[in-house]
């Protein structure tokens, strides 16, 4: 399946080291996570914001060892795209699941860019209107998209270059909070909040959004010499590291931002906990390195966007264009997908997307570890870690959609929309290409 999945293509040169690949699902979790999201995070379940992503954290690693086997034993550049069809063969509901991880993909880079947007708006023009924010987040996504066009190896030495900038910052703003904090510095945050249990575990289902990147690190399977070995170690290497950095920010920001503060400025809650410990100048610091947090996972999703998008147009599974080549690795799909996604920045606030992007992550995320299930001979898995991830990641799913249809409907119902249009859209691809619809068993 993986040489149909390339075949009558040009073979892609290495050009991936597993600092590379590991950098691009980093920059991806980092710049979604947790200058976008540990704000949002701690208005609902205040002090324990720290133990949420915790949670997260051991969900993600559970997908990420199903990612891993998936990896090594279907390395391609489609990702989780193969894993889907390999798994339920190649008919309606792998391709309804893959177009609702590109869709996903799509989403979230428009969510991004306007938090890019955002960031540098406050910077640059500080008492600028939010339509800076569209312009700013536009011009970052064309000239990451111009980047992607230029090839693999430009992205993954960018990342690189990025990752290490934005983990500098974060690190000295860690250490300059928690020695704050050892010096009386912080505030007492045991009565914030009261919670209960459902709570937690949908803070638990936002939370993951923000380790979602680790998937694309798998679209990475064709650009590295020894896939087997480095895509595992590289998915494994992010979590960790990004699961760390996670839990300890969220202490530090919590204990160093009062609550007022925070529901006042969640959006910027990283930066506005540099204030007390460094000063307007660490609030200057960090806020550019949430610009380069932002710009590395718009960088990386593109990445994965690219090539998730092409893989599918090779099984007919998105119109032709999706692989007919623009630039040196780009491809006309490629560019329509970038209008949309700019025509998302331009015209739709964050709040519902958010929501509706997280939710579509844990249904393909899940999905992934159904096909791993299936699967298991193949790549030699563990049924029992692999069945516990599921029934974890399948609670968490339940809950986080219950919540949000309590407390904001609409999302919900865009939720479905998304879900039933991309199975729509899925039957009338495959209808015109095969003149009925396919049924492929499951390998």
């Amino acid at each position: 399946m993986a040489e149909r999945a390339t075949k009558g293509t040009p073979a892609r040169r290495a050009t991936m080291s597993i600092w590379s690949v590991a950098a691009l699902g980093i920059g991806s979790m980092v710049g979604a996570g947790i200058f976008a999201l540990l704000g949002q995070a701690a208005l609902l379940v205040g002090p324990w914001t720290w133990l949420a992503f915790a949670l997260a954290g051991v969900v993600a690693v559970l997908s990420g060892y199903s990612y891993a086997k998936l990896s090594a034993r279907y390395p391609s550049s489609g990702g989780i795209t193969l894993f889907f069809e390999e798994a339920f063969g190649r008919g309606v509901v792998s391709g309804t699941l893959s177009l609702i991880y590109l869709v996903t993909l799509v989403i979230s880079v428009a969510m991004v860019a306007k938090t890019f947007g955002a960031y540098a708006t406050r910077l640059l023009i500080p008492s600028g209107s939010h339509a800076w924010f569209a312009v700013f987040g536009s011009l970052i996504v064309i000239l990451l998209a111009a980047l992607n066009i230029a090839g693999s190896g430009a992205v993954g030495r960018a990342e690189v270059i990025l990752v290490t900038i934005k983990l500098v910052i974060l690190a000295a703003l860690l250490a300059a909070g928690l020695w704050s904090m050892a010096r009386g510095g912080a505030r007492d945050t045991g009565g914030d909040a009261h919670m209960g249990l459902a709570t937690l575990v949908s803070s638990v289902g936002l939370c993951f959004f923000a380790y979602s990147g680790f998937g694309m690190m798998a679209n990475a399977g064709a650009d590295v010499a020894n896939p087997k070995k480095t895509i595992p170690h590289a998915i494994y290497l992010a979590i960790g590291v990004v699961t760390l950095l996670y839990v300890g920010l969220s202490i530090t920001v919590l204990a160093l931002v009062p609550p007022e503060q925070l529901a006042r400025d969640a959006d910027t809650a990283v930066a506005q906990a540099a204030r007390p410990v460094m000063g307007g100048a660490g609030f200057t610091v960090v806020a550019l390195g949430a610009l380069l947090a932002t710009a590395s996972a718009i960088n990386a999703t593109l990445f994965a966007a690219l090539n998730v998008s092409t893989a599918l147009a090779r099984v007919q599974q998105l119109p032709r264009a999706f692989s007919t080549k623009f630039g040196h690795q780009g491809t006309h799909g490629f560019i329509w997908g970038v209008v949309a996604i700019l025509v998302m920045v331009n015209t739709l606030s964050l709040g519902a997307i958010a929501n509706i992007a997280s939710a579509t992550f844990l249904v393909c995320y899940l999905a992934a570890h159904v096909a791993c299930l299936r699967l298991w001979r193949q790549t030699g898995a563990s049924r029992a870690i692999v069945g516990t991830g599921l029934g974890l990641m399948a609670i968490v799913l339940v809950t986080f959609l219950v919540s949000t249809g309590r407390k904001q409907p609409l999302s919900l119902l865009l939720i479905v929309v998304a879900v039933a249009g991309s199975a729509l859209v899925q039957w009338l691809i495959q209808s015109r290409h095969h003149g009925g619809l396919p049924h492929s068993p499951a390998r």
